[in-house]
């Protein structure tokens, strides 16, 4: 595998002193033209390695070229992480001769906040009224071909099935109720939506499961494409279940990390 990490903008829009960084994995044996852009969880104030870089080496192992982008996080607030994901997509395909890919095969990957904001590119279509300096990379498209979401942040307003930490830390809290509806992706899908893969736990106490049957009942209602898989244990967070902690039963992550075979089998069937 190798590893080339890029500064994600040459001037970085929305007044911050953080410049993003975008990581290229490039399998030693690459077995198909399909690309995947990930974003980490970390409810818009963290990023966890093992759902940027872990992801990463797996899709890598199987022979997909992967890009983890280090997108802002609070205290920077929206539209910067939407901003950084659709640069990150871009920047896929702008390079895509040079690592061997498809431009029309990019899929965005994200669990929990990630999730959201792989969602949110996926539905989120309206112009951003923020000056960004007019590149090459900025011509291309934004829009993904495909969005892979494990135990996706859907809902951040609202009661019972909301993450409302994910949604102050992305709006800050003055602004999360009124803009807070606008940036739910359940609620502006579209058939423009592009087909999804979706994976989480029923006992899932981080971010309830009931935000996957919202999306995915949307989408369905859309005529998007779906797969979802709903496994009846383990926690919040469990990446691609390699790398247990105490609390971790060894017998569900086993079982839970079937997710990653699945996954590889539905880009195969996508046609990635």
């Amino acid at each position: 595998m190798e590893k080339e990490v890029f500064d994600l903008w040459k001037t970085v829009p929305g007044m911050c002193e953080e410049v993003p960084k975008i990581t290229v994995y490039s399998p030693e044996n690459k077995t198909g033209d399909g690309a995947v852009v990930i974003f980490s969880g970390g409810g818009y104030a963290v990023r966890a390695e093992h759902e940027g870089e872990g992801y990463a080496r797996f899709l890598t192992e199987k022979g997909f070229v992967a890009f983890v982008v280090d997108y802002r996080v609070s205290p920077h607030r929206f539209p910067c992480p939407l901003l950084d994901a659709r640069r990150g997509v871009k920047f896929a395909r702008f390079y895509a001769e040079k690592y061997g890919i498809d431009k029309n095969k990019i899929a965005v990957m994200g669990s929990s906040a990630g999730g959201h904001l792989a969602a949110l590119t996926s539905t989120y279509f309206d112009d951003i009224d923020i000056e960004i300096e007019q590149d090459e990379i900025e011509k291309e498209d934004f829009v993904p071909n495909a969005q892979i979401l494990c135990y996706p942040v859907i809902r951040i307003l609202g009661k019972d099935i909301a993450h409302l930490g994910s949604g102050s830390n992305l709006l800050g809290a003055e602004k999360h109720a009124l803009f807070g509806e606008d940036l739910q992706p359940d609620m502006i899908a579209s058939e423009r939506t592009p087909k999804a893969f979706i994976w989480h736990t029923a006992e899932d106490g981080g971010v309830s499961v009931l935000n996957s049957y919202v999306y995915a009942t949307t989408l369905k209602k859309q005529n998007v494409d779906v797969e979802m898989h709903i496994f009846p244990h383990g926690r919040h967070g469990l990446g691609a279940c390699v790398t247990p902690i105490s609390t971790d039963d060894p017998k569900v992550l086993e079982h839970n990390s079937q997710w990653t075979d699945l996954l590889i089998k539905w880009l195969g069937y996508i046609g990635f």
